[in-house]
C-alpha cells in the first residue's frame, strides 16, 4: 500500500476507498496499483484526511 497512516480518515473516506480499490481489481489492476489509485481519488475528490475546523 501507498505510505503513510490512513488513521486521518474519516470513515466514509476509508469505505469509499475501498469500493474504489475493488473496482479497479475487477478491472484487472494488481492490488497494489488499485490502492494507490483508490486513495489518489479519495484525496483528489476530498482534499486529504480530516480536516480541523
Amino acid at each position: 500500500m501507498s505510505r503513510g497512516s490512513k488513521e486521518k480518515y474519516t470513515d466514509k473516506q476509508k469505505r469509499k476507498a475501498k469500493h474504489i480499490e475493488e473496482g479497479y481489481i475487477e478491472q484487472g489492476v494488481s492490488e497494489e496499483e488499485a490502492a494507490k489509485r483508490a486513495w489518489a481519488t479519495v484525496n483528489k475528490e476530498s482534499g486529504g484526511g480530516k480536516k480541523s475546523s
